[in-house]
């Protein structure tokens, strides 16, 4: 079962992270398509299944957030990935910081990507130090 939800969840993690690229193309080239409806709606349902999936592994592994310094590690980049990408695709005030938003919260996605693959709290930020 651990191995179908690990699945589920990473098939979730590259859905989301896809549409957001996508959205993001979207938001640059000032794109109508952004604006309909199964746009705005589909990453909401995804996302829901992301975090039942991730709640999952962690119940079903014992790992959870201030216990695994790795997995705190993620759910704080997360909350920073959910923040930059909220600014990028809907709240910066000019499309300059939109696309700067854009851009950080891919980096911080691929930071999440190497904590988690790592199971280290510092990712490929510990190659820097």
């Amino acid at each position: 079962m651990y191995i179908i939800v690990k699945y589920v969840h990473v098939i979730s993690v590259v859905l989301s992270v896809s549409g957001f690229f996508l959205r993001g193309l979207l938001m640059m080239n000032d794109s109508s398509l952004r604006k309909a409806r199964w746009m705005r709606v589909l990453p909401h349902v995804n996302d829901t299944v992301l975090l039942v999936a991730a709640l999952t592994l962690a119940a079903m592994s014992g790992q959870y957030p201030f216990f695994a310094d790795w997995v705190t590690a993620k759910v704080f980049g997360v909350i920073a990935y959910i923040i930059l990408g909220a600014l990028a695709l809907r709240e910066a005030n000019s499309r300059r910081l939109r696309i700067a938003c854009w851009f950080a919260s891919l980096v911080v996605f691929g930071w999440i990507a190497s904590v988690a693959l790592s199971r280290q709290p510092w990712g490929w930020l510990a190659k820097l130090a």
